[in-house]
């Protein structure tokens, strides 16, 4: 009798670890689609179709794909305040995340946030942070996919410096976006900061709303500052569409490949183009398709499983004329 009970309660017990061990597999289980349901606001940058932005969006446009979340999308031209009147617009319906840039600043894009999470709202951030939101708010899906801007600036900078043997007191152009402050203002800021510690004299051009909206509509400044300037260098474009241009503004300058040391942000057909042409130089790929995939996913896995913010930098890489020939192929889709 003492053994049948004995033998009774093993296969009791075993019967019931295999049915945790069944209910933890069906747990587990890979689901297709897993964040159906959840409706997200994402906010490619610049204009339909316009350089850069059209990477991050189709980074989006993947993750809506595969994660199954239903996606409407705001296109903002570079233009700080008509983004942050798209974000007031998109908090106004209720979406269940909001993946955007933090071009408009904390004191101007803060409040927003709160407003967002107290109507449950997962806010982050890609390509240009909003680090007060994202510490009070990390723990709720708070997240930030992209470069450590002023980190990412001096480093271009300084290897910029380095590659062309600049000497102290020689002349940098620097064509950049410090005037619109924030951690955006704060790239421009590294890269004169990396050359003023070279020693370099440096001169610096804002970037007109103009030109930000239209790269070309800058090839009459470029041509103007390098006339006034025939001593300069290096010229740094602190832009992923002006980057793309740096062909056409060394052409209209009257410039030779390689008679000016060129580097900036962000790859495209074009800049892979002028790179193997020898009019680009240097290039930091922030990988702006990540900017796009991995926000979503962020709001989803927070939604879905209450995940924490994810923080992930991305421009971990230069392209140059010894590397673009493996980068060129997926520039030309707008992957990379």
């Amino acid at each position: 009798m003492k053994l049948n009970v004995t033998l009774n309660r093993v296969i009791a017990g075993s019967a019931l670890a295999l049915s945790l061990m069944a209910t933890t597999a069906m747990a587990a289980d890979p689901t297709e689609k897993w964040c159906s349901g959840v409706t997200i606001a994402a906010f490619p940058g610049g204009p339909q179709g316009g350089v850069f932005a059209n990477n991050v969006y189709n980074g989006f446009r993947q993750a809506e794909m595969d994660l199954g979340a239903t996606v409407t999308y705001y296109f903002s031209d570079w233009d700080p305040n008509k983004m942050l009147q798209q974000i007031q617009q998109a908090v106004a319906t209720k979406v269940d995340g909001i993946a955007t840039y933090g071009f408009a600043g904390e004191p101007a894009t803060g409040p927003i946030v709160d407003q967002a999470f107290a109507q449950g709202t997962i806010f982050t951030s890609l390509n240009t942070s909003l680090p007060d939101s994202q510490a009070k708010y990390a723990s709720h899906g708070f997240g930030y996919v992209g470069a450590p801007n002023y980190a990412a600036g001096f480093a271009l900078g300084a290897e910029a410096a380095k590659r062309a043997n600049l000497q102290a007191g020689e002349e940098v152009f620097v064509w950049g976006l410090q005037g619109q402050g924030g951690d955006r203002g704060q790239r421009t800021v590294g890269v004169i900061d990396a050359f003023t510690k070279a020693g370099a004299k440096v001169i610096y051009q804002e970037i007109d709303a103009a030109t930000n909206a239209d790269p070309n509509a800058g090839t009459a400044t470029f041509v103007g500052v390098m006339g006034a300037n025939p001593g300069i260098k290096i010229v740094v474009t602190d832009h992923g569409g002006l980057t793309s241009n740096v062909g056409v503004y060394a052409q209209a300058a009257g410039l030779t490949a390689g008679q000016v040391y060129f580097a900036g942000f962000d790859m495209s057909p074009n800049t892979a183009q002028a790179v193997k042409d020898g009019f680009q130089n240097l290039v930091i790929d922030q990988q702006p398709f990540l900017q796009g995939y991995l926000p979503i996913l962020n709001i989803c896995l927070t939604k879905k499983f209450g995940f924490s913010g994810l923080d992930i930098n991305t421009a971990g890489a230069f392209v140059d004329a010894t590397n673009v020939d493996a980068v060129a192929p997926l520039a030309a889709v707008e992957i990379r």
